[in-house]
């Protein structure tokens, strides 16, 4: 199977200039930095998905902050929304370590791909609905170019809901009508006409809001990835 299409993806992502107000913030914010972080070289741009071409989950959250994945260039690294989920996922067996500091940290992840309906770290974290459709087509191409392996998805949040759904239905996949609504656990599968099915997931997101409040517990965050990896014909393991 021929992967080079995800890495071509990921480059034109990155190269991304469409949202002029999230060109404008996160350069200015790679510019300023914050005090702690004053010796990095921030990334600065669209920050692309992360993990395998061959992935059968796909987790799709609201991800790229200011000083985490603007600065790292990495899916939910260098924030404590990334600490949550990479934690997680090693807890799983779907993860090589338990965080991510940097991109070239040694992190990977087993069968699994971690991607953003919106790619810019956008002010207040709180893309617009216009900067989250100019979006909708690097999330559909990426949707399709997995289609030969992806068998589950898990949505961190409801803006991620919203945003995923339109873009499963585009890229080959029938939503069923109406809607299905967001909440932490909820399930739907997906038909295709022309392949697979798919399994998708909600989940609350990994935003320090949720976990600080107990809203979102790591058992919680555990179990529907376990969930998800077994829909997706993923081995789990459990860590002492």
């Amino acid at each position: 199977m021929d992967h080079s299409g995800l890495s071509r993806l990921d480059r034109r992502i990155a190269d991304c200039r469409a949202c002029p107000r999230l060109v404008d913030w996160r350069e200015e914010v790679a510019r300023t930095k914050r005090a702690a972080f004053a010796d990095w070289t921030y990334w600065g741009r669209p920050v692309p998905g992360f993990g395998p071409p061959d992935a059968r989950l796909l987790i799709i959250g609201l991800a790229p902050a200011a000083h985490g994945g603007n600065r790292t260039g990495r899916m939910f690294t260098g924030d404590r929304s990334g600490d949550v989920l990479y934690r997680a996922l090693y807890d799983v067996g779907l993860a090589s370590q338990p965080g991510s500091t940097h991109a070239g940290d040694g992190l990977e992840l087993y069968g699994v791909r971690v991607t953003s309906p919106v790619h810019c770290a956008p002010p207040a974290n709180k893309p617009t609905p216009g900067e989250r459709d100019a979006c909708r087509p690097w999330l559909v191409r990426e949707l399709r170019l997995l289609r030969p392996t992806v068998r589950a998805a898990l949505v961190l949040g409801a803006f991620g809901w919203q945003a995923a759904l339109p873009a499963f239905a585009e890229a080959g996949w029938t939503v069923p009508r109406p809607r299905p609504a967001f909440a932490h656990g909820a399930h739907t599968a997906l038909d295709a006409a022309d392949g697979p099915g798919l399994h998708l997931f909600g989940c609350f997101h990994v935003s320090q809001r949720n976990t600080f409040t107990g809203r979102l517990t790591p058992e919680m965050l555990r179990e529907v990835l376990r969930t998800a990896a077994t829909a997706a014909g993923l081995g789990t393991a459990e860590r002492e």
